[in-house]
C-alpha cells in the first residue's frame, strides 16, 4: 500500500449502552490527533435495539468525525456493505479495532479490501461463559496474526505472547488522560457535596466503574462496613451503572450501610464529582489500564487500588498510591483505614500522582506514540514495541 500524505484511520468499536474506559481512549485520542497528518474517523457498530446509547453525543461534543453502522442483531450481515462503503468512500488505510468482535471484522476487511488491520487489546472482561471460553480464546489467537497489536498493560502483552503473538509486534501503551480536563478547582468541594446530599464534615470514599462482577464493589462494601464504627460520618459514593446494581443495593441493606452508601448511577461529570471525594478506592479483580485510577490521580484524590492489569504501571505503591492484592478485603480495609488516619501522607501521594499524570500519562503523549505506530505500519516497518 502506498504511503499517502495523510494517513486515514477508521477507529472501529462495538459496544452497548454508555460504554466504558475504551470510549475515552478512542474518542479523546481522535480529538487530539494531528489533523495535518491524520484523518481519524470513529465508527461504532450500534445495535438498533439499544435505547440507552449515548456515545454519539460524546462524539458531537468532542467535534470528531463520527459515523455509525446500525445492526439489527449481533451477527447482522448487513453491516458488511456499510463498512466497505465507509472504507471506500473515505479512502481508509488502517482499521483500528478495539474488542473481539471488531478484531475479527478488521481481519476480514483486510482480506477483502487491502486495509492494514491494527487492534488495541483493552482487556478481556466479559462475564458470560461464551465470552470466556469461546470468544476470548479465539480473539487472542487471532490477534497473534495481526501485523501489530497495542496492549494497554504489560500483563495484557504477556497474555498475547502466551497465545502466540510475537513480542516485537505488541506495543504496550498505557491509557492516557487530559490533565487540563481533570483539574481540581478550589472551592468546588462543598458545592458538589451539597448537590450530592453530603456535608462538609463527611468523610467520603469514592469509587467509579460499571457495576459488573470484575469491579468487585461487593468487596469494597465489605471492607467499609467495620470502618463506620470508627468514623460515623464515613460515606461511600459509587459512580456507575450496570447489571449488579440490585445486588449491591441488597448488600448495602444487609450490611446496614443505607445511611453510609450511595449508588450515584452513570454520570458524565466524573471530574466534578471527584471534588466530593477524600479518597478513591478501586477493588477490581481485573483491569486493562484503569481509566478510573488515572482520573483519580489527575484529580489529586488519594488512591487505593488493587494490583491488577496496568494499575501498578500507572501508580507506584507508596509513591503515587497504595496498592493492595486483589480479593483481599482485610488489606483493602487496612489501606483505607491508614489513609484516613494519616491524611498528610495520603495527600503527598496524591500530589506525586498528579505530577506523574502531567509528565508521563497525558493523552497528548499517548496520541503521539499511537501516531508513530500508524506511521510505521504504513511504511511497512514493525513499530517499536
Amino acid at each position: 500500500m502506498t504511503v499517502s500524505k495523510r494517513i486515514k484511520v477508521l477507529e472501529l468499536r462495538s459496544v452497548r449502552g454508555t460504554g466504558g474506559g475504551p470510549e475515552k481512549t478512542i474518542m479523546v485520542g481522535a480529538a487530539q490527533a494531528d489533523r495535518s497528518r491524520f484523518d481519524i474517523t470513529v465508527c461504532y457498530i450500534r445495535d438498533a435495539r439499544d435505547d440507552v446509547y449515548k456515545l454519539d453525543a460524546t462524539a458531537t461534543r468532542l467535534a470528531i468525525d463520527y459515523v455509525e453502522v446500525r445492526e439489527r442483531h449481533s451477527f447482522d450481515p448487513k453491516i458488511w456493505p456499510q463498512l466497505r462503503r465507509i472504507i471506500q468512500d473515505r479512502g481508509i488505510d488502517i482499521v483500528h479495532a478495539h474488542e473481539y468482535k471488531t478484531d475479527a471484522i478488521a481481519w476480514l476487511l483486510a482480506r477483502r479490501t487491502g486495509i492494514v488491520p491494527l487492534a488495541t487489546a483493552h482487556a478481556w472482561t466479559g462475564n458470560t461463559a461464551r465470552e470466556r471460553y469461546v470468544y476470548y480464546p479465539i480473539d487472542k489467537r487471532l490477534l497473534a496474526r495481526f501485523p501489530h497489536v497495542i496492549a494497554v498493560s504489560s500483563q495484557i502483552k504477556d497474555e498475547l505472547v502466551h497465545h502466540g503473538a510475537v513480542a516485537d509486534r505488541v506495543t504496550v501503551m498505557l491509557n492516557g488522560i487530559d490533565p487540563a480536563a481533570f483539574t481540581r478547582v478550589p472551592g468546588e468541594r462543598d458545592r458538589v457535596r451539597q448537590e450530592l446530599g453530603m456535608t462538609p464534615e463527611d468523610i467520603v470514599i469514592g469509587a467509579v466503574g460499571r457495576l459488573e462482577v470484575q469491579k468487585r464493589f461487593d468487596l469494597l462494601l465489605d471492607a467499609v462496613e467495620p470502618l463506620v464504627q470508627r468514623w460515623p460520618r464515613l460515606r461511600v459514593a459509587i459512580v456507575g451503572d450496570g447489571s449488579r446494581r440490585s445486588e449491591l443495593e441488597s448488600q448495602i441493606r444487609r450490611l446496614k450501610l443505607d445511611a453510609h452508601c450511595r449508588l450515584l448511577g452513570h454520570r458524565t461529570d466524573i471530574a466534578r464529582v471527584h471534588h466530593a471525594f477524600d479518597l478513591f478506592a478501586q477493588s477490581s479483580d481485573y483491569e486493562g489500564t484503569p481509566n478510573a485510577v488515572l482520573e483519580a490521580m489527575a484529580m489529586e484524590t488519594p488512591v487505593i487500588a488493587t494490583d491488577v492489569g496496568g494499575t501498578s504501571e500507572l501508580a507506584q505503591d507508596g509513591v503515587h498510591a497504595t496498592i493492595v492484592p486483589k480479593g483481599d478485603v482485610p488489606a483493602l480495609r487496612s489501606a483505607m483505614e491508614a489513609a484516613l488516619a494519616d491524611p498528610a501522607a495520603a495527600r503527598a501521594r496524591a500530589d506525586a500522582a498528579r505530577r506523574r499524570v502531567e509528565s508521563d500519562l497525558s493523552f497528548e503523549a499517548r496520541t503521539r506514540k499511537l501516531e508513530r505506530v500508524y506511521d510505521d505500519l504504513m511504511r511497512g516497518r514493525a513499530p517499536h514495541a
